[in-house]
């Protein structure tokens, strides 16, 4: 932890992007590219992780990206970002993945993505970030989730 800076809570990282999928983002089949999508997933994770570290971040590491459902041309894409586990200068979080028809109002959970970030210091050295603390029940089980991941991350170097 940063010294004289208090533990901050999950939600004090939240950050919430949209952006309506256009033809430019797609395949001639109207299916939106995953290389756009993971792209998305890291601006947002990369924006929670420096709501709470407060500095710049850099990607480490990327879990297992699965696409559940197709995103189409037209599709509102909405990221929900969430710092879940914290190390001493690595932050994990949570990505959240939707595509919403705006039309109908159908909306379609297509992924969930974990991406790890180091914060860096003015020199671009890794730096000390905030501890992480559960305000509910749910964030507890979840930064102990992170907790298991971050220890097969590490186990299998």
């Amino acid at each position: 932890m940063t010294e004289n800076t208090p533990p901050k809570t999950p939600s004090a990282s939240r950050i919430t992007l949209a952006q309506l999928m256009q033809p430019d983002h797609a395949n001639n089949l109207g299916n939106v590219h995953g290389g756009w999508i993971m792209k998305l997933v890291d601006e947002a994770g990369a924006l929670a992780c420096m709501r709470h570290a407060q500095k710049r971040v850099v990607t480490v590491a990327v879990d297992s990206f699965v696409f559940r459902e197709p995103i189409k041309i037209g599709d509102l894409v909405t990221l929900d970002a969430e710092v879940t586990y914290t190390g001493r200068t690595s932050l994990e979080v949570e990505v959240q993945v939707t595509a919403e028809n705006p039309i109908t109002g159908e909306c379609t959970h297509t992924n969930t993505a974990y991406l790890v970030y180091v914060a860096l210091d003015d020199n671009g050295r890794p730096a000390s970030v905030p501890a992480l603390t559960a305000e509910t029940e749910q964030e507890k089980q979840r930064m102990e989730q992170a907790k298991e991941r971050q220890q097969r991350r590490i186990s299998q170097k």
